[in-house]
């Protein structure tokens, strides 16, 4: 699953759970207790291959609950439980050279702890994640300030994770290796008018450790990835058609050279008790400073023989993996959801997922790669009390 996950996930949005930072409403949130909880339990399903491979399938149930506290304080808690199969590619996309067929359970709990005051919130969560190889245990800090008038909220926050890595009870060479990671943000979001919503964030992450793949072939890469990254959204309505607009645009650099942006637009449409988001997004990255591209033969055919003869004579920083090549990538989905009655929603969302070297804005991205395609599914009921 991770090979499309390039969206550099924020160890601070990890630890503060659902909510996190992210602009989710038409509205700039009151600094105010909830008054009701909720409870909400998700089901999902993903599986991604590539032409004539079907590589890996994952099964996930996720819980999710909500309790106000004593009038100023809220607490929140999450599970997940992610059961993986399949195989990827030691090195590029090569099926020959794939991992045999494994079996994997990932267990993720979160928790976090929430005080209000008249114009302002401070939360702190916790996250422990476990699977057969890898432990990570992270702690983010986030304080809002709302204005007088509720138009605009500030935010400040600090993540730092610590990860474990250790694969020598499976038949692994990666032995106790650990890995820091520190993130600071600050954003702003802002009403602007009745019908429009801006936010920006800016967030910057230095991490150090091992960063490897341990099942990967030909992994030598940097003890040390700093990433900085922006991300600005805007929510307008178009009140003649009744229509919620949400648009993003995300970008990243970190130190191993890879620089991303993301374009992202979802439409919110409501019928009665039924809402309908159908959403769009479009991704490009460049290649990492140390990525290598797979040699071809003397057909032009890349070849994993004469691939691995040349990683072999390498000396410097080098990685194989695909997630650092030159790509691009369009994910198109829907969500709808049902309002059984005004406590309970049930919801259903499905993405499609394509990657390809062509897709690379401005380029033709790293060559020789196979095409990448996911397929994700998650239903969802919810209830408030």
């Amino acid at each position: 699953m991770a090979a499309i996950d390039m969206t550099m996930g924020s160890v601070l949005a990890a630890s503060l759970l659902l909510p996190g930072l992210a602009l989710v409403s038409g509205a700039v949130q009151a600094e105010s207790a909830p008054e009701q909880g909720l409870i909400a339990l998700k089901v999902a399903h993903y599986s991604d291959g590539q032409p004539g491979w079907e590589r890996v399938t994952v099964r996930s149930p996720q819980l999710y609950a909500l309790v106000p506290l004593a009038g100023d304080w809220s607490l929140e808690g999450a599970w997940v439980g992610d059961s993986v199969s399949g195989a990827t590619p030691r090195m590029h996309t090569f099926e020959s050279g794939a991992t045999p067929s494994m079996e994997d359970y990932r267990k993720v709990a979160d928790v976090k702890v929430t005080r209000y005051f008249s114009r302002a919130a401070v939360s702190a969560g916790l996250t422990y994640s476990t699977e057969h190889d890898y432990t990570s245990r992270a702690l983010g800090l986030e304080a809002r300030l709302a204005s007088d008038d509720n138009n605009t909220t500030w935010s400040l926050g600090y993540g730092t994770a610590r990860d474990l890595i250790d694969n020598t009870f499976s038949g692994g060479g990666v032995a106790d290796q650990t890995k820091r990671t520190d993130e600071w943000m600050v954003g702003v979001t802002q009403v602007v008018t009745p019908n429009d919503i801006i936010q920006l964030n800016l967030t910057r992450s230095l991490g150090r450790g091992y960063f490897n793949d341990p099942y990967k072939d030909f992994e030598n890469r940097p003890d040390f990835r700093n990433t900085s990254i922006a991300l600005f959204r805007w929510n307008h309505h178009l009140e003649t058609l009744d229509v919620s607009v949400r648009s993003s645009y995300r970008a990243y650099a970190d130190s191993f050279g890879v620089r991303s942006h993301t374009l992202g637009l979802e439409l919110v449409k409501s019928f009665d008790r039924w809402t309908f988001t159908p959403g769009l997004r479009a991704y490009t990255q460049s290649a990492a400073d140390f990525y290598f591209d797979p040699v071809v033969d003397a057909n032009g055919v890349p070849s994993p023989v004469l691939t691995r003869r040349f990683a072999n004579r390498l000396t410097e920083k080098h990685s194989a993996d695909q997630r650092l090549a030159a790509f691009g990538a369009v994910t198109a989905g829907i969500k709808v959801a049902y309002a059984i009655d005004p406590q309970t929603q049930v919801d259903f969302k499905l993405e499609n997922y394509r990657q390809r070297a062509s897709l690379a804005w401005g380029s033709g991205g790293s060559p020789y790669l196979e095409p990448f395609s996911a397929v994700s599914m998650q239903f969802g009921v919810a209830r408030k009390f």
